[in-house]
């Protein structure tokens, strides 16, 4: 059977091990929405956040699992990001939850991102949106694509962008798929495609400007993950004056 990047051992911005887990993740931010909003805590914030940028088969997501361990923050990547936007009741508690602990806030994103003709024309883009903020406000995290630079306060997150060359891509997924590389290629220009009309979509975005983020990684020219992990840390540290 062919595998594509939707199926078999890889997916795009995921890693097949996560899927056994993900309703307990999910569950677990909703525990600790209905553990803040019982909370006294009188001026609530948002946490420092990592957010990583990236083009689909990069490996950010590898990148982001070793610091979240090292830093002790939760992930949240792409597929546990649209599935609370996609289930009513789970978005409906973080929509409850945001709306409590931020008044205002959403309504202001809004309009900054958007003009005051807002731009979000759908209830998934709205709830994509806040299901970022609601998991920000919650507790650190380290988010893995969907635009999360863009939706949290600028001065509460470390944006993080990884690039590098197509080949490097290509030899990547190829490899973990087990495909051949031409195959490899041709996937991932079509899941370019996908991201592109994303940000379009729902930031009326073409394209991620360097002056975005904090700082600019290109993976080809480090062998291992743990490197540049270690690299993100320490200037994650420095922004928020977190080291010991």
């Amino acid at each position: 059977m062919k595998k594509t990047l939707y199926s078999g051992k890889y997916v795009p911005g995921t890693y097949s091990q996560r899927v056994s887990n993900i309703e307990e993740r999910i569950e677990n931010y909703v525990l600790e929405w209905e553990k803040k909003k019982s909370s006294r805590e009188e001026t609530p914030e948002f946490f420092p956040a990592i957010t990583f940028s990236r083009k689909i088969g990069v490996g950010a997501l590898n990148i982001a699992d070793i610091v979240g361990e090292k830093l002790g923050f939760r992930v949240a990547d792409r597929e546990v990001i649209e599935k609370i936007a996609e289930q009513a009741e789970v978005s409906e508690k973080a929509i409850a939850f945001f709306d409590e602990r931020f008044p205002g806030y959403g309504n202001r994103t809004f309009k900054f991102l958007f003009g005051e003709k807002s731009f979000i024309d759908s209830d998934y883009s709205r709830h994509l949106i806040t299901v970022i903020t609601a998991i920000a406000g919650s507790n650190s995290t380290v988010f893995v694509g969907r635009g999360a630079h863009l939706i949290l306060p600028r001065d509460r997150v470390l944006a993080v962008r990884c690039i590098c060359s197509d080949d490097f891509r290509v030899k990547r997924v190829a490899d973990i798929m087990g495909i051949d590389e031409h195959e490899a290629k041709k996937q991932l220009s079509e899941t370019d495609k996908e991201q592109a009309a994303f940000f379009r979509k729902v930031f009326n975005k073409k394209a991620a400007p360097p002056d975005e983020f904090d700082m600019v990684v290109n993976l080809d020219h480090f062998a291992r993950p743990e490197d540049v992990a270690d690299i993100v840390m320490l200037a994650f540290n420095k922004k928020f004056d977190t080291a010991g």
